[in-house]
């Protein structure tokens, strides 16, 4: 890599980082359980899109 400018490789060098970060952060949260709990407020639009439908 002797033959590139500076530049271009800050930007190797940063895209490695970059992949070796994902990676790393995909890995330590690949199963967390991420579910969060439905706003009252959309459930209740759930409520009465269903409402809604059953009359249709």
């Amino acid at each position: 890599m002797g033959s590139f400018d500076f530049g271009v490789n800050l930007a190797f060098w940063l895209m490695i980082l970059s992949t070796v970060l994902c990676v790393a952060y995909g890995w330590l949260n690949w199963n967390k359980d991420g579910e969060k709990q439905i706003d009252g407020s959309v459930a209740n639009w759930a409520k009465e899109e269903d409402a809604i439908e059953e009359e249709l």
